[in-house]
């Protein structure tokens, strides 16, 4: 069996301890930021001598005493299973599917991991509205509509294959931040101030710790009232640590995932593929405003390094 556990997105710092955690079950782990991870627990089953569920159960106590974290599992014969029952399990519980066809029957299009709204949108059209119809329909419609390779992806999913395997890896260097809201937040003007303030925190971070780095990518993560997530990465230009660059990808991440009366709860960010600044290349620009911001962030940064975090920030965040 194949084990997706799902962490709480304030426990991103603990996530190399949590897989360290994962690591006395199974040498088997791959580390999903910036919340997850995969572990094949097929030896460790006959290893035990215990049930999936069982060795499930001992991770989430161990983890829950040993960091405080409680986390949801899903357990599934292979990679999709596992995430999409981890998506369904509430936090402190384990949901094994032993019957992937079951498990799948009924479901909406949209639920089956790596479908996306556009996709999802393109299936209904053609009244593929249901895991179980998209599985019964010839693979030859399916890559008519979406093309040859995606067709062929989403038709082997709802059949519930998937050819990948769990590759061990360590937890990539990176850096991540959260706003929470104090009520589940339908309006995008207080969406995009957090995204303001995120894209500040990190591009101060990156610019101080460490002797100075840049990242290579973003990675939005937007928590729904009812538990779900959206997440979506993207490539910067260029390596940077240049926050209003950060924030010009953040909105673009957001709005392209157009959210119409979306109740969100929170929302991460994740600055991916770190390296020394040093070593980073930067474009010159000839524009005059790109050199000012640049020298006021760093004023910025000594001001915060003397009087603390909250003593300068953009004017949108104040109002």
């Amino acid at each position: 069996m194949i084990l997706y556990v799902r962490f709480p997105l304030s426990s991103e710092p603990l996530l190399a301890d949590l897989l360290s955690l994962l690591g006395e079950f199974t040498p088997v782990v791959e580390a999903v930021p910036p919340d997850a991870a995969l572990a094949d627990l097929r030896g460790a089953v006959r290893y035990f001598g215990r049930g999936t569920a069982e060795l499930a159960a001992v991770l989430r106590v161990r983890a829950l005493a040993r960091y405080g974290v409680e986390c949801a599992i899903g357990a599934g014969p292979v990679p999709l299973i596992a995430r999409m029952a981890a998506r369904e399990a509430p936090p402190g519980t384990t949901l094994v599917v032993d019957d992937p066809e079951l498990f799948l029957r009924d479901k909406p299009v949209a639920a089956l991991h790596g479908v996306g709204p556009a996709t999802a949108r393109a299936l209904c059209g053609y009244g593929l509205d249901s895991i179980d119809r998209v599985a019964a329909a010839p693979l030859a419609v399916l890559q008519r509509i979406l093309g040859a390779r995606t067709g062929r992806d989403v038709w082997e999913r709802a059949q519930g294959i998937d050819r990948s395997a769990v590759t061990p890896n360590a937890a990539a260097r990176s850096l991540a931040a959260e706003r929470r809201f104090d009520r589940d937040e339908l309006d995008p003007d207080r969406h995009r101030r957090a995204l303001l303030s995120l894209t500040g925190e990190l591009g101060a971070r990156l610019r101080t710790e460490a002797g100075g780095q840049v990242c290579r990518a973003l990675t939005l993560t937007v928590r729904y009232a009812d538990r779900s997530t959206t997440t979506r990465t993207r490539t910067l230009p260029e390596p940077t640590a240049h926050s209003t660059a950060l924030t010009a990808t953040a909105y673009a991440l957001y709005d392209a995932l157009a959210l119409q009366r979306a109740r969100v709860r929170a929302l991460s960010l994740r600055a991916e593929g770190l390296t020394p600044a040093a070593n980073a290349a930067h474009q010159l620009s000839l524009d005059p405003a790109d050199d000012k911001v640049r020298r006021l962030e760093a004023v910025a940064d000594r001001a915060r390094a003397r009087f603390g975090e909250g003593v300068i920030g953009p004017g949108t965040l104040a109002a």
